[in-house]
């Protein structure tokens, strides 16, 4: 045994330390799944909330983030979602080309996953900050301040 050199007294209190860790553990978690005890999130889709505060299903792209619902987004991002269906015309020539993520505030993937669309902030001269990130996977994201941080669109 490897433990052979080791005191009895210092083994039993390593035993009984170890086993009230693993009670409360075990108290602490009890009834939530495993991701809910890692994140506060529910692990299991379609249970969250969108941050508005109505209930709606949540894909697992969108867990752990914010999410707004399209029908609560401003007008002109509802406008800009309309013309993404569609597929154009876009009124800026930038619209649907890659978005980098360099601020890596939305989830990993290779280069040309995200396209971006501006959203047209009323009082602005230019493209103003109000973006929809679209991914090849069938995500949309809406910022509103530059890509600083992002909701998950729940459609």
């Amino acid at each position: 045994m490897i433990l052979r050199n080791v005191p009895r007294s210092l083994l039993r209190a390593l035993g009984a330390l170890f086993l009230c860790a693993a009670l409360v553990t075990a108290v602490g978690c009890a009834g939530k799944t495993p991701g809910a005890a890692r994140t506060g999130a529910p692990a299991s889709p379609g249970t969250a909330s969108p941050s508005d505060g109505a209930r709606a299903v949540v894909p697992g792209w969108a867990r752990g983030m914010a999410t707004v619902r399209a029908d609560a987004l401003p007008q002109q991002a509802r406008e800009v979602l309309a013309l993404i269906d569609k597929g154009g015309p876009y009124p800026y020539r930038q619209d649907g080309t890659v978005f980098g993520n360099f601020e890596k505030a939305l989830p990993r993937h290779e280069r040309g996953y995200y396209h971006e669309f501006t959203v047209r902030t009323p009082g602005e001269r230019d493209r103003g900050p109000r973006r929809i990130v679209t991914g090849s996977g069938g995500e949309f994201f809406y910022t509103d301040d530059h890509y600083d941080t992002f909701k998950a669109v729940l459609r």
